[in-house]
This record gives C-alpha cells, structure tokens and sequence, in this order.
C-alpha cells in the first residue's frame, strides 16, 4: 500500500507505469487494476468555481486514509493500492486524486476502488475552501454523492 499526499500537480497516468515498474514482486500475479482519477471542476452546487485550497489535518489525514485501504483490503483480496491525493491549491482540471488497485480479478478491483474512493470522500479529514468566478470565499460543508441530480 503507498499512500501519498501531494501539494504538486502530479500526471495520474505516469504515477501508474512508474508504480507497476517498481512492483516487480506482483509481476504476473494481477490480472486487474482499477483505476479512479478524480478531476477537480470548474462548478460546484450551481456556482462557478475558480479554484480550491485544500486543507487536511497532518498525519491524521494519512492514518485515516491507511484505514480505508486496510478495510478494502479486508474485503477483498488485493495485491497493492496506489493512492495519492492533492493538497493546497488546486484549479479546474487539475487531477484531485488517483486511487489505483491491482488484484487478480476484476470484481474485487473494481469494488475496492469504488470502495476506497467513497469512503475516503466521507471519512479523510479533509476540507474545501472554493474561490468562486465572482471572487466570493466559500467553505464547502459537505461533498457531493458521487451522480448528478
């Protein structure tokens, strides 16, 4: 399990080939990864948005992360999980957060992932301060459930 928190803009696609090149231990084991790559938008609850801080509770914020993975881990069978996840200041169309599982079958990687992702948006201490198109400074009190209305 590798779980980072990032200030930097990071290429969600590259982290996965250079995570499998250094993974030689699950080489020819995994027969699925499922990927989520989670991109920041330009809207949010009917209102334009500029760009987002996001804030996080050093050390906490990672242990409740691990948690999460280790519940998945506990549900499915699982060879690894990559999980990075932005902090700081972020604009539309930055990627957000890579949540990537390898297993040996395709279910329990795409559950896990789904898992992994719902749970971290409603357990990861996190927290959104939105800078709208008209200038205005936002607290986002509680994330969206994942469908649109």
């Amino acid at each position: 399990m590798t779980i980072k928190l990032s200030a930097e803009i990071f290429d969600p696609w590259q982290e996965l080939v250079d995570f499998q090149a250094q993974a030689v231990d699950m080489a020819g084991k995994y027969g699925a990864t499922g990927v989520f790559v989670g991109t920041m938008r330009d809207f949010n609850q009917g209102d334009e948005v500029r760009g987002m801080y996001l804030e996080h509770y050093p050390g906490m914020t990672e242990k409740q992360l691990q948690r999460v993975v280790e519940q998945a881990q506990g549900q499915w069978q699982l060879l690894d999980v990559l999980l990075i996840h932005r902090i700081g200041q972020i604009l539309p169309n930055d990627t957000l957060v890579l949540v990537a599982v390898w297993s040996a079958h395709r279910g329990d990687a795409f559950d896990a992932s789904r898992f992994i992702m719902e749970n971290l948006k409603s357990q990861a201490p996190f927290w959104k301060r939105e800078t709208l198109e008209s200038g205005q400074i936002r607290w986002v009190e509680k994330n969206s459930d994942g469908y649109s209305k």
